[in-house]
């Protein structure tokens, strides 16, 4: 398996570091898969201070993986997927859609509030989570850790790593200049 440096970010106005349980929960599983916890904060509910640590995060070349928790909900100040969406080059439809129906399994119809997200942005690939510890379980256990498996068959995120940075408007087959 890849080592992959990971960056943790917990969205909250009322949880300290010390009461992460979902920060904590995600921190304590990416060792056991072998990744390696490239740094960890936590921020309010505010759409400029998520953007600014993420953004961090995404110009860091040593950072391949952001995952945050929190904010996703319906509720005013649950800001995180419009602080995170405007950063990426592109969106990973399924994520989201393949959380939904996961969560189904475990929470019925309130899968639909979900409003988790992930995408690539300067080769870094972002994985925006609900905040509950139930959720970054799921996200993590049943989706995320096996797309950070170089082992995962028939395709992988990690196998994708080298090439998130290629020039989008290289012609095929030329040499870049």
């Amino acid at each position: 398996m890849a080592c992959l440096p990971i960056a943790l970010l917990t969205v909250s106005d009322r949880r300290s570091m010390a009461e992460d349980a979902s920060g904590a929960l995600l921190a304590q599983r990416l060792h056991q898969a072998g990744h390696e916890l490239a740094d960890r904060q936590l921020v309010p509910d505010d759409r400029y201070q998520i953007r600014a640590v993420v953004s961090g995060w995404i110009a860091n070349p040593e950072v391949a993986v952001v995952i945050s928790t929190g904010g996703t909900g319906l509720t005013g100040r649950d800001g995180t997927p419009e602080a995170v969406a405007p950063l990426l080059d592109k969106t990973i439809t399924g994520f989201g859609e393949l959380f939904r129906v996961v969560s189904f399994a475990s929470i019925g119809t309130s899968s639909l509030q979900s409003r988790c997200l992930a995408g690539l942005a300067n080769g870094t690939i972002l994985f925006v989570l609900p905040g509950s510890v139930d959720a970054v379980t799921t996200a993590w256990d049943q989706l995320i850790r096996a797309q950070l498996d170089d082992a995962t068959h028939p395709c992988n995120l990690v196998q994708l790593l080298p090439r998130l940075r290629e020039p989008v408007d290289q012609p095929l087959n030329q040499p870049p200049m």
